[in-house]
């Protein structure tokens, strides 16, 4: 069951479709690039897009909490007086998820919206305007797909077959493979590496079968990059958990407060891949040592 009504998703849905497409035609535009961090950049398309997006969800939704990626200010919500998370939903925004591919004029970045509710990610949205490709769903609601301007359907998870003698796929970051591949590979020789820019369709890839399970490791990921997909692979009856089997939190202390960053490693795969992989990944992970 949707966990808002119909006519404010197709709003949702209007507004994300329609900051996705802008995204796609300025990428072939001139726009300015700044670092807000070490190997973290946003651009003026990043900036004009959570405008509107704040703007616009906060006419849908006036009583949520909007948290947005580039509107630091808007993260004080993420807790109330008492440092507790809020009763009302909490809506985490991501203008450009990918920002790299976006500047690099590739195409796997995406415009994605996840809404929290207690502590849990109910609901999520992916929207790569690259092939006008919009997902949405959550646990208890479904999974649901719309290409361009088709009509919407149930989008139908696929889960590839496991077996470590054969060719399998597995999900992961430039900077995690350049960390952990080499022992990755030598413990799993038929493992081949799948890289995408966005956290977002990283996870969509696992759900649509392309890969058995994503992990990241790299300890930089925040709210806004894993609601709305953590909600879909949910929903799609994926695990999500760390290294050590514990499921993904989305509240202190295992999300640091002014940051919004996760403290755990994330994990995100088919029952039959986490259960094969988990424990050997975790060894791994101890043996290198996880970035801090």
């Amino acid at each position: 069951m949707s966990p808002i009504c119909p006519s404010d998703l197709l709003t949702l849905h209007q507004l994300l479709i329609a900051c996705g497409d802008y995204a796609s035609q300025q990428s072939q535009r001139s726009f300015q690039v700044f670092e807000k961090g070490v190997d973290d950049y946003v651009t003026t398309v990043d900036q004009l897009l959570d405008q509107k997006l704040l703007a616009g969800m906060r006419a849908l939704f006036p009583e949520d909490g909007i948290i947005t990626e580039e509107n630091r200010a808007t993260a004080e919500q993420f807790q109330d007086l008492a440092g507790q998370v809020p009763n009302r939903p909490l809506w985490f925004v991501d203008p450009i998820d990918g920002t790299d591919d976006f500047i690099q004029g590739r195409d796997n970045y995406a415009v994605m919206v996840g809404r929290v509710v207690r502590g849990e990610p109910q609901a999520g949205w992916i929207y790569a305007p690259v092939g006008r490709h919009l997902v949405w769903g959550g646990p208890g609601w479904g999974l649901f797909e719309q290409t361009g301007d088709g009509q919407s359907a149930p989008l139908l998870p696929k889960e590839p077959t496991f077996d470590p003698d054969q060719d399998w796929s597995m999900v992961i970051g430039d900077k995690d493979e350049r960390r952990f591949g080499e022992a990755i590979a030598r413990q799993f020789p038929h493992v081949h590496f799948l890289a995408l820019g966005s956290f977002g369709l990283k996870v969509l890839a696992v759900i649509t079968g392309q890969a058995g399970i994503y992990i990241y490791l790299n300890g930089r990921v925040k709210l806004w990059d894993t609601t709305g997909p953590l909600a879909l692979a949910r929903a799609a009856g994926l695990v999500c958990c760390d290294l050590a089997g514990q499921p993904i939190r989305f509240t202190e202390p295992d999300v640091v407060s002014h940051t919004l960053i996760h403290r755990q490693p994330i994990v995100v795969g088919w029952p039959s891949y986490v259960e094969a992989l988990r424990s050997p990944l975790n060894d791994i992970a101890t043996a290198i040592g996880l970035p801090r």
